[in-house]
């Protein structure tokens, strides 16, 4: 795979409207800032995208969010497995911000799009935290609850995804609400090939000094 150099993180991309505008009810009781539109867009610098197994964060006012991610690839369309971690502090203050604060999470492995598209619903994400020193599921559902691909594509631009771009494709509700975890664990899982992409990073948190 080619170096990423555009990094594009959906958000407000569930296929529900009334539930997407529910959680934009709840999340604006909570201070943070209503979107302009749904669904929207969200540049961010394509150096904070990571394979790695580790990042570092500032406090503990983070968390992880599962998602399938969009790759071009020259002429090739991938598919991969990707964490939008967040600060949650910051998303208060803006959503733009808080997106640009902490490290993308992405699986080393991906499948090619054309594989998986036919059966593209049928995929199902998952996430697990860690709470008292023991998993605890966190994520979990079909990607039928989110809008699909082509659609999401050509929303950001009716030419397509460039060449190198990567883009996040949105999330799922967290179980018991979105919190604080040192690790996170990240699957998504093909029922119909019978194949999945799994992997866990550890959140270690920077002390925050006055």
């Amino acid at each position: 795979m080619n170096a990423v150099t555009n990094l594009v993180i959906a958000g407000w991309t569930g296929r529900d409207h009334e539930k997407v505008q529910a959680h934009i009810h709840e999340l604006a009781a909570l201070g943070v800032t209503p979107p302009a539109r749904t669904p929207i867009f969200y540049r961010v610098s394509a150096s904070l995208l990571t394979c790695g197994d580790n990042i570092q964060v500032l406090g503990c006012d983070s968390s992880g969010e599962v998602e399938v991610v969009l790759i071009q690839d020259g002429s090739k369309l991938l598919v991969g497995l990707g964490s939008d971690h967040t600060d949650r502090k910051a998303e208060a203050i803006g959503v733009a911000l808080s997106k640009q604060m902490c490290s993308k999470v992405l699986a080393p492995m991906t499948w090619d799009f054309d594989a998986v598209e036919p059966h593209w619903d049928e995929l199902v994400l998952s996430s697990c935290i860690v709470e008292n020193g023991q998993p605890v599921p966190y994520q979990n559902g079909t990607l039928a609850n989110i809008l699909r691909p082509r659609e999401l594509m050509s929303r950001y631009d009716p030419n397509g995804l460039k060449t190198g771009t990567a883009m996040f494709c949105g999330t799922l509700p967290a179980i018991g609400g979105v919190r604080w975890s040192p690790e996170f664990t990240m699957q998504l899982r093909d029922p119909v090939l019978n194949r999945s992409i799994t992997h866990t990073y550890r959140v270690e948190a920077l002390p925050v000094e006055s």
